[in-house]
């Protein structure tokens, strides 16, 4: 596999194509996610569609190290200690397409940015990807992935103390209460919105399966299905993010992948399948007459071994740690087993070519790309080592906090450079930037003084 960056060729003409079937196009949107998987860019006339697909632009490589917030937190001296230097940023082939949602017509590519070198830029979340899928290539080893994510709607107009709220019903009128999982009276209520997310995920080629709705009032899962590129999946992930939050916009909603915005509710989690084809086409998982291949149960051992360093990106937000409580279908140990919900790596019914790893760990505010590379660093760690996971669990594996698996953010991201076990396949520079970006950000929030404490130390007083 070739992990350069293809922007040669193909380009030009995608353009003049778009061009041909597009041509009320005023502006184009060029994007790119950074560490906190938040959707950044610059928007451009039309009239310089041919300068961002061709020759591309400069914008500064610290903007992929900012914290959610947008700021610059000098991680690992990139930004104000290196000058804040430019880098090129080149369009993906591929990504130009519409906006269906926006007011008037809009165009939108992905970029990724361009070393001095001309080699992909280091820090760039995508680039960490793509140098963990070399690593299997190498073996001859394909990732098929797919991503789950769980969302919600909220409704545009907070409550009084400024907290979110379900949105109201289109069908009733009245605001939604009450978990209604699997409900199809619910999805009915929502079909204009939903089935508009649908139709703009068509316009956008994200490939999309079933719409279920989920564990609380307003709250959804929609599948990607699988494809065999993991970038291409994250690049899915990323976009159909972008999709949801701006079609809500559209029909009067907001809609969020925080991951626990209602402390007495379900969390929105993010579940990443992936099989592992060879190159005859033939999944590696799958065990035959066996349960298990060895192949599986190494690649289980190693996702099993990283965990604890790979919590810092699968819950990268202060918010992400509050996901997780016991016995409500969320992991909180480092546990495998077959068609069991509560495990940390669940094995989905099926075998042959269907035989899969089911990641359940992540929040759906986890960065794809960041996300995803943990899970593949893990399988090929666990398949080189040839890594035991231990027997699979039964019953309820979510029943207890695991000790080894760190549940506060500031010890995730400490334990992230400590111990080191994705250094090999992320870069020490990256985990090293990266924890120091995440602890800045941690500081910032504990700086601020909450509503709560107020309540709690002024009454006291």
């Amino acid at each position: 596999m070739n992990i350069m960056p293809d922007t040669t060729n193909k380009l030009p003409s995608e353009a003049a194509e778009f061009m041909r079937r597009y041509p009320d196009t005023g502006s184009l949107d060029a994007i790119f996610p950074d560490l906190s998987g938040v959707i950044r860019g610059k928007r451009y006339p039309i009239a310089e569609l041919g300068q961002v697909m061709g020759p591309g632009f400069a914008i500064p490589g610290s903007v992929f190290m900012l914290d959610t917030m947008g700021e610059s937190h000098d991680p690992d001296g990139i930004g104000f200690s290196d000058g804040d230097p430019d880098y090129q940023a080149k369009a993906i082939p591929g990504t130009l397409l519409p906006v269906p949602w926006a007011q008037r017509p809009l165009a939108q590519v992905m970029v990724t940015l361009i070393d001095d070198d001309g080699s992909p830029y280091y820090y760039e979340p995508r680039n960490v990807l793509r140098r963990v899928v070399q690593r299997l290539d190498d073996l001859g080893l394909t990732p098929v992935v797919a991503f789950e994510l769980e969302f919600y709607l909220i409704d545009r107009e907070r409550t009084p103390d400024g907290s979110p709220q379900p949105p109201i019903s289109p069908a009733t009128g009245r605001r939604d209460f009450g978990t209604q999982v699997y409900g199809m009276k619910t999805l009915d209520a929502y079909d204009a919105m939903l089935d508009d997310i649908t139709k703009a995920c068509a316009i956008q080629e994200v490939p999309t399966g079933a719409v279920t709705a989920e564990y609380a009032a307003g709250q959804f899962e929609i599948n990607l299905e699988h494809v065999d590129d993991p970038v291409q999946a994250a690049d899915d992930c990323v976009l159909f993010k972008r999709i949801v939050q701006g079609v809500a916009l559209k029909h009067g909603f907001q809609a969020t992948f925080m991951a626990k915005p209602y402390v007495e509710r379900a969390g929105n989690g993010m579940h990443m399948h992936v099989s592992l084809v060879d190159k005859d086409g033939r999944n590696v998982f799958d065990g035959g007459e066996q349960i298990a291949s060895d192949t599986l149960r190494h690649a289980i051992g190693g996702v099993l071994e990283v965990l604890p360093e790979a919590m810092a990106f699968l819950a990268p937000n202060i918010n992400s740690y509050r996901r997780y409580l016991p016995d409500i279908f969320v992991p909180t140990q480092r546990s495998w087993g077959f068609e069991n919900r509560s495990v940390a790596l669940r094995i989905p019914a099926g075998g042959g070519d269907a035989r899969r790893i089911e990641h359940r760990v992540a929040g759906a505010d986890a960065n794809p790309y960041l996300a995803l590379a943990t899970f593949l660093a893990g399988i090929h760690k666990g398949i080189v080592g040839q890594t035991d996971p231990g027997a699979p669990w039964d019953g309820n594996a979510a029943m207890e906090f695991d000790e080894g698996l760190p549940f506060r953010p500031a010890r995730a991201y400490e334990m992230l450079t400590a111990t080191c076990g994705l250094a090999d396949h992320f870069g020490v520079d990256y985990l090293r930037a990266y924890s120091a970006c995440k602890l800045a950000e941690l500081e910032s929030f504990e700086l601020q003084i909450s509503p709560l404490e107020y309540t709690w130390f002024l009454q006291a007083d």
